[in-house]
């Protein structure tokens, strides 16, 4: 190896939540070819992650007593860890997961900011006091600190760039903002999954149940909606469930004699979720937290129409191409329901918009602008 070979390393333990693992995928999917005699990539990958193995050129290291629970991943990040990255002659230790997992002088730091939820003070009151509040308290002053020492910070959304410049004020290092792609998937026409009961005509929201996800609000735009109109269409909620949040929706369900109108299909492979999108009538997003939304851009290419939150970032990455609305105001959804429902033009011209807003979103191309950065980074000085 020559010494102009500069090598990267990528921190995966703490990555692999969400969408996460796909941001990481594609990543090493696209890492550029021209770098091939001139970058050294080396990913730290939980034991069983083979998933991430996406790249010959890139070494892949599976420390197994990292893997086994998140004490076990402190312990051997904060011990073992400097001496491997000393060991492999690191250059830059970029850390994807939002936060850095150890400084030194030794190599150039790079971190990502993806998670939203930790720094938005109105989210995060909707949890009572608990587990789950106490943890995005620590991650807020955890991420803080790697986001104002790191060399470099890559946002995925101007909003949440100027979300970190309020919260955590000044950075010593770069920023740049590199947002998220549409998997390839998603672009292709695709049938009817089988094996999945989906109504014949149905409305769908794809997105964890989750109090910022704002289903109960969805379920109650619905049972307004119908109201002022019958028609044959059914609300499908589509993926994973916080079981507290996931109780309070079907007791809304309950409440409101919505049970035949709202199926709940729960969570499902992320390969039929291109099938689902496309046989929508529309698709809502009404989410109120989010740094990139990757659930809106794959609705967006389903060439369907999309009912969205106007809650930034929603609006920079739609743009004119989906109908707004205030999450928390189930009377504007329910509006734009009957509006979208019995105009078919309509239904044409939004799905057209929304296509060709989605082709803005590619991963190849925010992959090869974040290993340029990253690359840059190894081969400047940190003044730069």
């Amino acid at each position: 190896m020559t010494k102009t070979t500069k090598t990267i390393v990528i921190d995966c333990l703490s990555a692999l939540q969400g969408g996460g693992q796909t941001y990481l995928m594609d990543l090493f999917r696209f890492l550029p070819h021209e770098f091939r005699n001139s970058l050294r990539v080396i990913a730290i990958i939980p034991v069983n992650a083979d998933t991430l193995m996406a790249n010959e050129q890139i070494e892949y290291i599976h420390p197994i007593f990292a893997s086994r629970n998140i004490v076990c991943r402190y312990i051997w990040v904060k011990f073992m860890l400097p001496a491997l990255l000393r060991q492999k002659g690191t250059d830059v230790l970029y850390c994807p997961g939002g936060f850095v997992s150890v400084f030194s002088a030794d190599w150039k730091t790079a971190v990502a900011f993806r998670n939203m939820l930790p720094f938005d003070d109105v989210e995060r009151r909707r949890y009572s006091y608990g587990y789950t509040r106490a943890r995005l308290n620590l991650l807020r002053f955890i991420q803080s600190r790697s986001f104002r020492t790191a060399d470099l910070v890559v946002f995925i959304s101007q909003f949440g760039r100027s979300i970190i410049d309020i919260t955590v004020g000044p950075t010593t290092g770069r920023s740049i903002v590199i947002p998220h792609g549409i998997s390839e998937q998603f672009n292709k026409s695709m049938n009817r999954p089988a094996g999945l009961a989906l109504p014949d005509n149905y409305v769908a929201y794809v997105s964890i149940l989750n109090v910022y996800k704002a289903q109960v609000e969805v379920v109650r735009a619905w049972a307004l909606m119908k109201q002022k109109r019958q028609g044959p269409e059914k609300l499908l909620l589509v993926g994973p469930e916080n079981r507290i949040y996931a109780d309070k929706v079907r007791a809304v369900i309950n409440e409101l004699g919505m049970q035949d109108e709202v199926i709940i299909l729960g969570n499902v492979a992320h390969d039929t979720l291109p099938a689902i999108y496309q046989g929508a009538v529309a698709n809502i997003f009404a989410s109120s937290c989010e740094n990139c939304p990757n659930i809106l851009l794959e609705a967006l290419a389903s060439g369907k129409p999309v009912l969205c939150s106007d809650y930034q970032p929603m609006p920079e990455f739609a743009g004119n191409a989906a109908l707004y609305f205030d999450p928390y105001k189930p009377d504007e959804l329910a509006k734009l329901l009957c509006l979208i429902l019995d105009d078919q033009n309509l239904q044409m011209e939004m799905g057209e918009k929304a296509r060709a807003q989605s082709v803005k979103f590619q991963w190849k191309r925010s992959a090869d602008e974040t290993w340029k950065a990253l690359i840059k980074l190894a081969g400047g000085s940190r003044s730069e």
